[in-house]
């Protein structure tokens, strides 16, 4: 690394990371399908059709793995809060430029998490995209109880987990808001988040990431028996094991 720069990360290795790219994918919550079974006449998947996602609409920009996986890593556990600006490019690049919003609320942290960790990764990120496209951030949503973790459980037990952890203020009514976040993996925690934000007369939620957990990824790497690999740029961090991940 021959540039001076506050990021402790190459320009090579900041642009490696790819959009997710899939044939199949749900209409609504976007996520990738190896093929269009799962899928209605409508281009919904099973959660989507039952109404399990609190969101109207979801984007990330990547598979969480690899480079991108890294990188969200060592924004969040390594604490390295200046990825903020190059990690929200990638969000800029997932949103569609044809949508509007009145609010862009960051995913919250309990407040004993986020004194833990010094900063609320969400609301960087948040921020950024915020001077992008001069729609207010509004800390619009608190999180009034903590949760176990999430990492190991199934999608209905990671529902009961958040079921009730979310308030919203009624300030939020009739707006459509956009909700940030870093990775979803089942997407239980954005689901309860957004169905906070509907309950106190949000118009619409959209929901942004950064990276999403590629099914397609996992069921390939369980039938083959092997793990998806570490960067050896990056290495790895204990505490990416907290339940934080959504």
């Amino acid at each position: 690394m021959t540039e001076i720069s506050r990021i402790p990360v190459c320009a090579g290795c900041l642009a490696k990371p790819a959009p997710i790219a899939a044939e199949h994918y749900c209409s609504a919550c976007r996520t990738p399908f190896l093929n269009a079974f799962p899928l209605d006449e409508q281009g919904l998947c099973g959660l989507c059709r039952r109404g399990l996602t609190g969101f109207d609409a979801a984007y990330s920009f990547g598979s969480y793995e690899g480079e991108l996986r890294q990188l969200v890593h060592l924004f969040k556990y390594g604490r390295i809060q200046t990825l903020a600006r190059p990690l929200a490019k990638f969000l800029l690049k997932a949103l569609p430029l044809e949508q509007s919003f009145d609010a862009i609320v960051p995913m919250p942290l309990h407040w004993r998490k986020q004194w833990q960790r010094g900063f609320n990764q969400s609301e960087l990120l948040a921020r950024e995209v915020s001077k992008r496209w001069n729609v207010p951030v509004k800390r619009m949503v608190r999180r009034i109880r903590a949760t176990t973790v999430q990492a190991g459980l199934t999608g209905a037990k990671r529902r009961a987990n958040v079921s009730g952890a979310f308030r919203a203020k009624a300030a939020i009514a009739g707006q459509r808001v956009l909700l940030v976040d870093d990775v979803m993996t089942t997407g239980a925690t954005a689901s309860a988040c957004a169905s906070a934000l509907k309950r106190a007369g949000a118009a619409r939620v959209t929901l942004l990431t950064l990276a999403r957990v590629d099914r397609r990824l996992v069921a390939a790497a369980a039938r083959d028996r092997v793990a998806i690999p570490e960067s050896p740029v990056f290495g790895s961090f204990e505490d990416a094991k907290s339940g934080s991940i959504a």
